[in-house]
């Protein structure tokens, strides 16, 4: 792992999940980590009721934009967490891989959206403290 680790968080579209985690753990973990997301297949704008319930926690995604998966984001990651992209993920030897397992907020009401960023706000904090 580098002297700073760098993770990478990828769903299908970049407008939810992965965007979310990306946030959170740049908030709670500083320059202390390189954070990045991206999409196997990035849709135009994240996700509104996500911009919502991160707007709660003082976190602003409304300038975000979906990126795409690059094979030089995989590469220059120390963890590369996966979030529903399936094969479209690029798997490379020596990278730490962790596959999380969370609903997909895309049509989902603000209401429904706030279980799901919790739960990964609680991964992103067991994380961080697995990191070091």
């Amino acid at each position: 792992m580098s002297p700073v680790p760098e993770v990478l968080f990828v769903c299908v579209h970049n407008a939810g999940r992965s965007q979310m985690a990306a946030a959170l753990l740049a908030h709670h973990a500083g320059d202390r980590v390189v954070v990045r997301s991206a999409g196997s297949a990035p849709a135009g704008s994240v996700n509104p009721a996500v911009v919502e319930v991160m707007a709660e926690l003082g976190l602003d995604l409304s300038r975000e934009v979906p990126a795409g998966l690059s094979s030089e984001a995989v590469d220059a990651a120390d963890v590369v967490i996966t979030m529903g992209c399936g094969d479209a993920c690029p798997v490379y030897p020596g990278k730490r891989y962790l596959d999380w397992q969370l609903d997909d907020p895309a049509g989902r009401t603000a209401a429904e959206v706030r279980p799901i960023r919790d739960e990964i706000d609680r991964r992103v904090r067991a994380l961080l403290a697995d990191l070091g």
